[in-house]
């Protein structure tokens, strides 16, 4: 069945993303780090935690391993105050598309700058020439950064949004665990 977790791998894989070196860049990958710090309990059974960083290149062939549900967490720029958390619902990864490309193909592979959109294209191209199943569902867990500039350390307010962040991380993830127990 095509978007069904692959036999054995788990239903659902949340990304951390973000450059540590860049402040607030980096909360996609502490909000990770504290959902691991949380325990076995804290997620669904099914579900596993990746810390990408800035390495999207390795979430792209990862997805190719057939998740149910992606949840990439992320700085999001929405124009609201610092440490203001946003949950998208991005649909299906295997229907995103931004548009044509353009400049007549694909320009070199940049590993360590590619946005999630970037990763998603590169995963449907992977995707058509490799195989593999794509997930099911893509949502974002975002936090409004206020510092992306040089250094290391989250600021206060998005700091503070780390625990929430995780909160709706895990209920997005018992939420794609119970509906794939009922599929």
């Amino acid at each position: 069945m095509t978007g069904a977790p692959a036999p054995g791998r788990p239903a659902v894989l949340v990304a951390g993303i973000g450059n540590v070196f860049r402040r607030d860049d980096g909360f996609g990958v502490e909000t990770v780090q504290h959902l691991a710090r949380r325990g076995p309990g804290a997620l669904p059974p099914g579900t596993e935690l990746m810390d990408v960083g800035i390495r999207g290149l390795h979430l792209a062939y990862r997805l190719l391993d057939g998740w149910g549900t992606l949840v990439l967490v992320d700085a999001v720029h929405r124009d609201g105050p610092p440490g203001t958390l946003y949950t998208i619902d991005a649909g299906r990864p295997a229907e995103y598309d931004d548009g044509p490309e353009t400049g007549g193909g694909p320009g070199p592979l940049d590993g360590h700058a590619m946005d999630p959109a970037a990763v998603l294209r590169l995963t449907r191209n992977l995707h058509a020439a490799m195989g593999g199943t794509l997930p099911d569902h893509l949502y974002v867990v975002g936090c409004e950064p206020g510092d992306a500039g040089d250094g290391i350390g989250l600021t206060p307010p998005v700091a503070a949004a780390v625990h929430r962040a995780a909160d709706l991380v895990a209920d997005l993830a018992r939420r794609a665990a119970h509906t794939a127990t009922r599929s």
